[in-house]
């Protein structure tokens, strides 16, 4: 097993070979009626069709499938706001282990019953990322639990980064490709998947307005870390950048936008009424970021965003879409 705190494109290969047999190809949705506004060439990476409903179960099912059969003998656990618990509980599922998670009192519901019925364990807990996170270690020691994290593991962001390559095989002359930024994991692997392999592709991380953790920590050079406030995209609301992630992203990212809640709801809406995809918020952003002209494309321009989810209850999307009229 690798000792890095960073993946490289051969893990990245690798994991693609792993997880070929478990995980969807998601295909490359070209959104002729979202162009216009977008002012490009759109293309949608839907991970929302994944089969946990989310990207996460690639760098999830990587990681497990990566670990021997007496390091998850007794189980495995994790922190997550909703769709890397779903993932790992899959995996789980599929390896015939027990699997324990620590999530957030703020997960939406949906998540957090889409993660029980996968046979998981859930515990709720009121505390930042950094409290969740302290919790699940001394779960993991005091029962030798195999810990799996979101985004800090490089086989993880191996996981993830299979995105970017289905991206340049489906789309070999994309100019533009544009990803959720939370922790970092998911665009860590992308950017490496994408940048040693085609250096030439622009990668954008689209981050809310509202935990603009990245955006600033690139402003001052360092790692820094922000109060924690509320976005409609509970996804990528962390206040400090992942460790690991974040000297990866400084690498190969080309650029960090941010993006208002409004526009991440006008991205949601676009994607509904005119790509008929249910994607949650996090997932909506980087259509939101083109919509709100804060990206600067050409009309020509084969851009690709990619929306990493659509595990939100449909209560709060049709409230969302109600409005839109």
């Amino acid at each position: 097993m690798t000792m890095r705190n960073y993946p490289t494109i051969q893990d990245i290969r690798e994991a693609r070979e792993r997880l070929k047999p478990h995980v969807r190809h998601t295909p490359l949705l070209r959104a002729e009626k979202i162009e216009k506004a977008a002012g490009c060439q759109l293309y949608l990476k839907p991970e929302t069709l994944q089969i946990t409903g989310a990207f996460k179960i690639r760098g999830a099912l990587n990681k497990a499938l990566s670990l021997s059969r007496e390091e998850i003998a007794n189980g495995i656990i994790a922190t997550s706001s909703g769709n890397h618990a779903q993932g790992l509980s899959y995996a789980a599922k599929m390896l015939g282990v027990k699997v324990i998670l620590v999530l957030p009192v703020t997960t939406p519901k949906i998540k957090i019953e889409n993660t029980k019925a996968l046979g998981a364990e859930v515990i709720l807990f009121d505390g930042d990322n950094a409290a969740r996170w302290k919790k699940v270690y001394e779960i993991a020691e005091g029962n030798k639990y195999a810990v799996i994290h979101g985004f800090e593991d490089p086989v993880v962001m191996a996981g993830q980064g299979t995105i970017g390559c289905e991206i340049l095989e489906d789309l070999d002359d994309v100019d533009t490709v544009i990803v959720p930024l939370g922790g970092g994991g998911l665009i860590s692997g992308i950017a490496t998947a994408i940048k040693e392999t085609k250096p030439s592709v622009r990668v954008i991380g689209a981050e809310p307005a509202l935990t603009p953790k990245y955006f600033h920590s690139r402003v001052n050079k360092e790692r820094t870390s922000l109060p924690l406030k509320n976005t409609i995209a509970d996804g990528l609301r962390i206040s400090v950048p992942g460790q690991n992630p974040y000297p990866i992203i400084e690498k190969y990212v080309d650029e960090i936008v941010l993006v208002e809640d409004e526009h991440i709801i006008a991205g949601m809406r676009a994607l509904a009424k005119d790509a008929k995809l249910i994607a949650e918020p996090a997932a909506s952003i980087g259509v939101g970021a083109l919509l709100a002209g804060i990206i600067d494309v050409k009309p020509d321009e084969k851009v690709c965003a990619v929306l990493s989810g659509g595990n939100w209850d449909l209560r709060d999307l049709a409230a969302i879409y109600n409005v839109a009229g």
